[in-house]
């Protein structure tokens, strides 16, 4: 095989990749009418009682203001509420409504949960091959140094920074 068809082969499979976020943001949206990392955060806060925002800010891997703003958006559609912890007064608790609960369980499979299960089928050699190149493709973008969540999402989840919009 050339060169020039490998090429082309990785960017087909670059775009696939891409494209598949994008469609699983599009249907998330419709079913459920949640962006990826909005149905992270009721993955999350479903999984435990409550979770402090920095919990969440946390695990997501993104920053607090981020997690504010996405569980503002949670709260005004009645997902989640928020409640003052019971441990530290100076703390609020995100608590997941039942409304929350039935959204969750009616959105489609998120696409990073495919991911997992396909990747821990993988033997160790794959798992750490498949690291390792999606590493260098990143290199190759100069896309290293970008702060992600592990949540599959297109844009720019962190205010400030210019993206397309995601209705996060």
């Amino acid at each position: 095989m050339s060169t020039e068809n490998r090429l082309d082969d990785s960017l087909i499979a670059l775009r696939r990749i891409l494209r598949a976020t994008e469609l699983y943001a599009r249907d998330l949206a419709q079913a459920a009418g949640l962006t990826p990392a909005q149905l992270r955060v009721l993955q999350i806060v479903n999984g435990r009682d409550s979770a402090t925002p920095k919990t969440l800010a946390r695990e997501m891997g993104v920053s607090q203001a981020t997690v504010t703003s996405l569980v503002d958006k949670l709260v005004a559609r009645g997902l989640v509420t928020r409640l003052p912890s019971k441990i530290d007064r100076r703390q609020t608790d995100v608590v997941i409504t039942p409304d929350g609960h039935r959204t969750m369980t009616e959105a489609p499979d998120a696409l990073q949960q495919r991911y997992v299960r396909a990747f821990v089928r993988l033997a160790d050699w794959e798992q750490a091959q498949l690291v390792s190149s999606l590493e260098r493709v990143a290199g190759m973008l100069n896309a290293e140094t970008i702060d992600a969540s592990p949540v599959l999402t297109m844009g720019d989840i962190h205010p400030g920074k210019k993206s397309p919009p995601t209705g996060s």
